[in-house]
């Protein structure tokens, strides 16, 4: 089978094409640009973009979402925690304007505490109106925030539904959720 984003197969596009067409990944393990500072990962995200003021604009946005950042706007991304690394990850991604979120396991290595915020910043993205694609291993916390379900086992997708429903499903909360 293939993907397709917009009705055109993803295979041998171009990632800057894909960014051009509002479609952003924040990567498993991150994938931030140590050596820069905060600040400019930021700007690093919103390279499809001229627009100066828009551009500061949609920083201050993301600060205004991650006050931790903003605090440390001038700090090299490398010396980041990793939660700050993925908030980081994220704000960049969100820097291009997506349409479509891809986030690959965005709680993985995290403190609980920060595994609530990077949900919480999900959540608040989600009501924004950006289609998050969520690939996650807490089942918990993934369907909580999700519309639609899906699990896979083995690289195939054994079930599908309404995630809130899903949640309760006796299958799922054995399997998935430690309950049953």
């Amino acid at each position: 089978g293939h993907i397709s984003y917009l009705g055109q197969p993803l295979k041998g596009q171009s990632s800057f094409n894909l960014v051009q067409q509002k479609l952003a990944m924040v990567p498993e393990g991150r994938g931030v640009f140590t050596r820069m500072s905060i600040h400019e990962n930021l700007l690093m995200g919103a390279y499809t973009s001229d627009d100066k003021q828009q551009i500061a604009q949609d920083i201050e946005h993301w600060f205004s979402v991650f006050p931790r950042l903003k605090e440390r706007a001038s700090q090299m991304a490398g010396t980041l925690s990793g939660g700050e690394q993925q908030m980081l990850a994220m704000a960049r991604a969100l820097m291009s304007h997506p349409k479509l979120l891809l986030l690959d396991e965005p709680s993985m290595g995290l403190s609980p505490i920060m595994v609530e915020k990077i949900f919480e910043v999900i959540r608040n993205v989600s009501a924004q109106g950006i289609t998050i694609l969520l690939v996650e291993q807490n089942a918990k916390l993934a369907l909580e925030a999700a519309h639609r379900g899906y699990v896979m086992e083995s690289g195939l997708i054994t079930m599908t539904g309404n995630a809130k429903e899903m949640l309760n499903d006796p299958r799922v909360k054995a399997a998935y959720l430690g309950e049953g």
